[in-house]
């Protein structure tokens, strides 16, 4: 799983490394079960602090996508209905506060989502 982080983006690292892994499980590369680096292993990978990918990866759980468990690390969840469209939903609030905060109308936003299904 390949995770890259961009310090001059406007989103924050954490956010990053977490839309990295959605990104992953969205196109099958990590699997249910599968078990994601430890987060002091890709702090250092990525040259951040390890609480920057602590707090990717807590995002991560309150979405349900991944388990932390002591011991084994960070998880990759099987996927239900509920879970999934829990995480679908914070990803659609993070997307709306982007466009707001780049002066974007919602008919703007409506169309580019539209046109981006094409």
């Amino acid at each position: 799983m390949l995770f890259r982080v961009d310090p001059a983006s406007p989103v924050a690292l954490g956010d990053q490394i977490a839309a990295s892994v959605r990104r992953a499980i969205a196109e099958g590369t990590v699997e249910p079960g599968e078990r994601l680096p430890a987060a002091r292993v890709l702090a250092d990978s990525l040259g951040v602090n390890v609480h920057t990918v602590l707090r990717g990866y807590q995002r991560l759980r309150e979405e349900g996508l991944i388990e932390l468990r002591r011991g084994r690390g960070a998880v990759v969840v099987e996927a239900t209905s509920s879970r999934a469209r829990a995480g679908l939903l914070v990803r659609v609030r993070e997307l709306v506060e982007e466009a707001r905060r780049l002066g974007l109308t919602e008919d703007e936003l409506v169309h580019l989502v539209r046109t981006g299904l094409r």
